[in-house]
């Protein structure tokens, strides 16, 4: 089972790695499925992935439970908003299909302004070991 975690952990990274260079493929989601293949992989996997730039810009903050900066907020809303209109448009003839379309778009807008905290960009920039360390004085 570890070795297929450490399969799709890899493939989430790579179209990860891709859809942060490219505008239309989005990055989140397959940083997520890397985060959550290698934290069940392996420690030594999930210690190096969560060290790399990668994580650290895209990630980090909005897994400690801090928010999203107002850049990352709006890259991951245009790219969303960019697909479903292909899809809203590719459904002329299926106007429920649009209904149901229109409506999941409208939720994922709003649930990006109004459930993620927007954070400052310093905010990102907590060095791990001080992020280690005000979770450990916490608990």
């Amino acid at each position: 089972m570890k070795l297929f975690y450490v399969i799709l952990g890899c493939i989430g990274l790579g179209l990860g790695a891709v859809g942060a260079a490219v505008p239309l493929l989005p990055a989140f989601p397959f940083l997520m499925l890397a985060a959550f293949c290698f934290a069940r992989s392996s420690r030594r996997l999930n210690d190096w992935f969560l060290s790399t730039r990668l994580y650290k810009n895209n990630l980090e903050s909005f897994v400690r439970g801090r928010g999203m900066t107002r850049a990352a907020k709006l890259r991951i809303m245009g790219v969303v908003t960019l697909t479903m209109a292909f899809g809203f448009a590719m459904m002329g003839r299926v106007p429920a299909g649009r209904a149901v379309l229109a409506v999941v778009w409208v939720c994922h807008i709003l649930y990006f302004i109004f459930g993620i905290r927007t954070i400052a960009p310093e905010e990102t920039a907590v060095p791990l070991d001080a992020a280690r360390t005000k979770e450990d004085e916490a608990a």
